[in-house]
């Protein structure tokens, strides 16, 4: 079973993954970490990210679909994977279903976590003002999380009518608590 999540910055697609991980024996494949490993392995590629993330670019979406390729033929996605975080929007979706569709791979199920932005900024507005300084994270402000959820809105968001007309999309609340959302997602994928 192959997974990919869906939704903004705070709406629990990480606390899902974990969730999906440990229930279905799924991996979850972060691009970030993805990106890190073939830095450290050394390789070809892993040369070729380390220079363009060196030289302070984002790795190139042909470069990204490479990667996920090659960590999706390892033993340990037997069982299905999770992308979080990947595709962000039309182009790298639809540069992942030629990677896949030439590997006869599939994508099983997109689930779009729908959450309330105003809900999302009371939040943020409440762990800052519960954080002491020094313990907050560099992105934990407003104005922040305003950006990423209007770059969401953007570029991720096209990305639902593109996998409903595929037939694999399932909207999930995201501001049910985690555990209603962990049953949601269980009866998804069950079903």
């Amino acid at each position: 079973m192959n997974i990919i999540l869906i939704g903004p910055p705070g709406a629990g697609k990480g606390t899902q993954a974990d969730y999906l991980v440990k229930k279905f024996g799924l991996v979850q494949l972060s691009t970030g970490d993805m990106c890190r490993a073939a830095m450290k392995e050394n390789s070809n590629l892993g040369k070729q990210v380390r220079s363009i993330v060196d030289s302070g670019d984002l790795v190139p979406d042909e470069i990204m679909i490479e990667m996920i390729s090659e960590r999706i033929e390892k033993a340990d996605c037997q069982n299905g994977f999770i992308l979080d975080g990947f595709p962000r929007n039309i182009p790298q979706a639809k540069g992942l279903d030629t990677m896949l569709s030439q590997k006869a791979f599939t994508i099983d199920h997109v689930i779009a976590f729908s959450v309330d932005s105003d809900i999302l900024l009371d939040r943020i507005r409440n762990r800052i003002s519960q954080t002491p300084p020094e313990q907050r994270r560099k992105d934990d402000n407003e104005d922040t999380l305003k950006y990423r959820l209007k770059v969401y809105e953007e570029q991720t968001e096209p990305l639902l009518p593109f996998y409903s007309n595929q037939g694999i999309l399932t909207k999930i609340d995201g501001m049910l608590s985690v555990d209603a959302v962990s049953i949601r997602l269980e009866s998804i994928l069950e079903g």
